[in-house]
């Protein structure tokens, strides 16, 4: 992510609450609704800025792009804000960008939290087959028409790629799916799913970058993740100068939508056992 900077876009973006600015970046398929499970939170005590990346939801691109896109957009999403410093919440694809933000905008980084999410990513996904997209079709279909019933669960859910997805299949975390999780499905485009598809397929890898990091930081994960395994992200952690690693037994990619309030409740106390996360002052060398 060396180029020099394409021109941003201006992103829609949900801005939620006052306080300290914690920026909210989802993964891919997304849009900044479906990190209602975190802003609904966190809003209570920060200002929170959720935006749909380039390519997802309301901030759509008319052209093909890279993922450097999406770091030149958040910069000028920063400034259009005045945004100095922030606390930065990243999801999967989210996470990625939130350390190539910090590694780009040190001084403007107070802190990381990365779900699910690795600079090195890998995955342990098994091949798809048609009973997968059969299974997959109706059970979100009827999840769509009746959000969390128990009957399509365990009927369609548990035998389609949602078994990938979530572990422990509760009622919330289809109730997510359904509200969220289908409409950033619908609005994510090619040129979004081609940018992300030409990062992976370069093997990205910033391990070597993670000492330059300043800030604190915390790293989660889910012991069942076969999108971004569990190994790929305590390496992350492992690589991280001032890291705190958690790691949730029985929950897969989407464990916060699996067990919110733990989920939550660990990023609160991180956040008052690290207090500089929120603090205005710049960590970056002078």
């Amino acid at each position: 992510m060396q180029q020099s900077d394409p021109p941003a876009i201006s992103l829609s973006v949900q801005v939620q609450g006052s306080g300290f600015p914690m920026l909210c970046l989802h993964g891919h398929p997304g849009t900044g609704a479906s990190m209602s499970v975190f802003t609904q939170h966190f809003s209570r005590r920060f200002k929170t800025f959720a935006p749909d990346l380039r390519g997802y939801g309301k901030s759509q691109a008319k052209t093909a792009f890279t993922m450097q896109d999406h770091l030149v957009d958040l910069d000028a999403l920063l400034d259009r804000y005045q945004i100095e410093r922030c606390l930065v919440l990243g999801w999967s694809l989210g996470g990625i960008l939130a350390t190539e933000l910090a590694l780009r905008q040190p001084e403007r980084i107070s802190g990381l939290i990365l779900i699910a999410s690795a600079m090195r990513p890998r995955s342990s996904h098994p091949p798809i087959s048609w009973e997968d997209n059969l299974y997959t079709g109706l059970a979100s279909v009827i999840n769509w028409l009746q959000p969390g019933w128990q009957w399509n669960i365990d009927t369609f859910g548990k035998r389609s790629l949602y078994r990938y997805l979530i572990q422990q299949h509760t009622a919330i975390a289809y109730q997510h799916l359904a509200i969220e999780g289908m409409p950033a499905y619908f609005q994510t485009s090619p040129s979004a799913r081609q940018a992300l598809n030409d990062a992976l397929r370069q093997d990205y890898n910033r391990l070597a970058d993670l000492n330059q990091v300043k800030c604190s930081s915390l790293v989660m994960a889910g012991t069942a993740d076969r999108h971004i395994t569990l190994e790929s992200s305590r390496e992350t952690a492992q690589h991280l100068p001032k890291c705190h690693w958690l790691s949730y037994p029985d929950v897969a990619h989407l464990f916060p939508w699996e067990i919110p309030d733990q989920v939550l409740r660990d990023i609160d106390n991180w956040i008052e056992s690290n207090p500089d996360v929120v603090d205005k002052r710049s960590n970056a060398p002078s």
